[in-house]
Formats: C-alpha cells, structure tokens, sequence
C-alpha cells in the first residue's frame, strides 16, 4: 500500500497526547458499556448515554433517528463533513471471560432469558468513538468543516444502516463528503491497523428453502416422497456451486446452516425447511449463485416425482448487507495520515474478509460517500508472542472468551481516528 507522509506531521504529537489524555475517560466508558450491554434494536440506555456524551461536548444531538441510532453534529467553520459511525449492540452470548467487568445481562430475545455480552468489540468502538469526538473538540482550532457522528444500532441484525438511511440521515442532516469507522481485529495487535482499498467485508444475504415431500410411515417409503432425502441431495448439491460453477477467482460462500424436518424415526414428514447464508463482493456472482440454488432445488425434487406445483420454495430474506468496498483514494489518504500517528510499519494490509458489515450501506446511496472502515487490533503485542510460542491463536470475534487489550486498543483508535479527521479537515 503506498503511504502518503507528511501530511500534518506537525501536530501529530499533538494529537497523540490528547488521545492519551482522553483514554482514562474513554476507558472506564466502557467498562460501563462492557456491564451493561443490550441487545439488537434494545440498545436503549446505550443510546441514551451516547447522546449525553455529545450534549456535553456541544454537539447538536438527535436521538432516536429511525429506531434507536443518534446523531450528532459538530460544526466547526467552513469545510467538508466527515461522518464517524460506531455501532452500539451486543450479542446473546454468555462472557466467559472471568473480567472484573464481564457481562451478567440477561436480556429477553423472543420470549426467552439470554445472556447478552459486547462479544464484538462494539463497547471498544463507542469508547473510540467518544474518545475521538472529545479530541476532536478539544483540538478544533486545527481543523475546519463539520463533524458528524453516528451511533447506530442494530448492526449485528444488519438493520440499523438501512433504517438510519432511511429515517433521512443523509437529507436531515448534513451529507457526508467522507464516512469513516473501525473495527477491532484480534488478528492484529495493538498500535497496528488493518487498511484495504475496495472490498473488506463481504456481502450477506439469507436464504431459507422449503423442501416439499409426501408424508407417511416410516416404514412404507414406497407410498411416499421423502423430503429429507431431498433435501440431503440438495445440501449435497449446493457445495458444488463455489467448487464447480464459479470461477476460482470469484470469491463466495454457501453455508447450510441450519436443516430441520421430521418429528418421529417412523414418520416421513410433508416438509423439510433450510437456511442459508451466502456471502460475496460482487452483485454478478451473487445473482448466479441464487439462479444455481433455485436450480438444484427444482431437479431435485423433479428427480424424486414432486409435481410441478410442490417444488421447493426458496425465499432470498429481504434483509440484505451489501459488500464493505473501501474507496481506494479515500484509504490511501487515510494510510498517509495513520502513518503519520503510529508509523507506516504499523499499517497493515488486509485481504477482504467473508464476515459481514452494514457500514457498507452507506457508501451504496444516492450521495455515493467514500466510505472507509479500518481494522483496528486489539491483541497486546506480549499476548500475541505468547499465544504464537503455544502454537494457538487470540479467541475470534464473537467468542465468550474476547479478551481484547481495552487500554492500548482504544488509545490507537483515538488517536488514529482523530488524526484521519483532521487530515481531512485540516485548515
């Protein structure tokens, strides 16, 4: 990746002192957040306190945009708009991490008592977040334009985006010239980036198919048309999509992830229902991989004497996250001025990942903003050489084990944020 240097190494030391400074305060948020986490389109009190954080910083603050996502605006002079975005929800998974500040939320999902933990590193980003608009506000004299942050909900359901968007978040308020977040990556330690231009995040879409048979007993299989046999010809069928229908360079993914049919080993059941998730980068592949799953699931059930008006039914779910594709000038701006903070020997160059993210939505409207999300590591460099000589690696995300270097972790990401903020913003 080529670096851009030089670019406002004057105040670099500048900024990296207030990024210090405003750790302690950005740190203890998120013990609190750690505490106190909340579900998917719950985040409520979450919101709140994020809201209170920009009162305080004199931003112009909107709660509840489109659900539970607040907005703030701090406006700085002539210049362009930059949009810093975390995302405020956990996760139904019980910590197991033993820290002083683990979870012990129980929340309710669908009727059910969960556990509920920040498994994703999302209490880190609202901690950098706030951290960042501090700084920013504390060293407004080097910069001019418009701040403007987003908290958004629900990024784990992959809803918040699209419902911010379309709440007005790019008419109601001003339209971003640029739009930047973060995201912890244990693959990487801290004081170190992962930077990408084009795609980092794969696309997301869900399929749930309904494999239709005959039912009857178990023990006349004759008398009837087995779904689940269908249906295992199908899951069979469905990995030779990537392997054989694809071209080795078109990168997908088709994961059967859950099956269910059946009630008794001596009944054949009517119905079989599949989900899948599929996962790409581009809008040509994806297209051809749902034709072959619609293709596969018609013979199959042909080739087992379905009539015609019981074949398969494949629903492709409505909720879609789209690709994460950085804008490539905007990331190397972006390189230039991280070096600038923590070193060109420091920023990492990543593949694109088949993991999903709806910060890509943005970058998808009408406005088409440059977007760019960064990795930002969280594994202690001591952590890693140990893990590394023991032959294992740090627990991934979205593990009851994340056990992320919350102080060093947070103190790049505000200094590196706050840094790409002021380049862009620089007077």
């Amino acid at each position: 990746m080529i670096i851009q240097m030089g670019v406002f190494s004057q105040i670099a030391d500048e900024i990296k002192v207030e990024a210090k400074k405003q750790t302690e305060y950005a740190l203890e948020l998120c013990k609190h957040l750690h505490q106190n986490p909340e579900l998917s389109f719950h985040e409520f009190e979450t919101a709140k306190r994020m809201a209170r954080e920009l009162n305080d910083l004199g931003f112009e603050v909107t709660e509840k945009l489109g659900g539970n996502s607040v907005v703030g605006v701090f406006r700085n002079g002539d210049g362009p708009t930059v949009m810093l975005r975390t995302d405020m929800d956990a996760l139904p998974i019980a910590e197991k991490t033993g820290l002083p500040f683990a979870s012990v939320k129980v929340a309710d999902l669908d009727g059910d008592d969960v556990a509920v933990m920040h498994a994703c590193g999302h209490d880190i980003h609202m901690s950098t977040w706030t951290g960042t608009a501090r700084s920013l506000v504390a060293l407004k004299k080097e910069w001019r334009g418009t701040l403007m942050v987003l908290a958004q909900q629900a990024e784990e359901y992959s809803g918040g985006a699209g419902e911010a968007i379309e709440a007005g978040l790019f008419t109601k308020f001003p339209t971003p010239d640029y739009a930047l977040a973060f995201h912890i990556n244990p693959e990487l330690e801290t004081g170190q980036i992962g930077l990408a231009g084009g795609p980092v995040f794969a696309g997301v879409k869900t399929v749930e198919i309904t494999v239709y048979g005959k039912g009857g007993h178990g023990a006349y299989p004759q008398k009837c048309i087995d779904p689940i046999v269908i249906s295992s010809r199908i899951v069979t069928d469905l990995q030779t999509i990537v392997s054989r229908e694809l071209s080795p360079t078109e990168p997908a993914v088709v994961t059967v992830g859950s099956i269910h049919g059946g009630t008794r080993p001596n009944i054949i059941p009517d119905e079989v229902k599949m989900q899948l998730t599929l996962r790409y980068f581009s809008d040509k592949t994806i297209e051809k991989v749902i034709a072959s799953i619609k293709r596969i699931c018609k013979n199959a059930a042909l080739s087992a004497g379905m009539p015609a008006d019981k074949l398969p039914l494949v629903d492709v779910s409505l909720v879609d996250t789209p690709p994460v594709l950085n804008d490539e000038e905007l990331s190397l701006k972006l390189g230039g001025f991280a070096s600038e903070i923590i070193g060109a020997e420091n920023i990492i160059s990543t593949t694109p990942e088949m993991v999903g993210e709806d910060f890509g939505k943005y970058g998808l409207t009408k406005e088409d903003v440059p977007i760019c999300l960064m990795w930002l590591g969280s594994t202690s460099s001591e952590e890693m050489k140990r893990l590394k000589a023991a032959g294992k690696k740090p627990y991934p995300l979205h593990s009851p084990m994340l056990n992320p270097d919350y102080k060093n972790t947070i103190e790049t990401g505000i200094a590196v944020m706050a840094g790409n903020v002021i380049g862009l913003l620089k007077k």
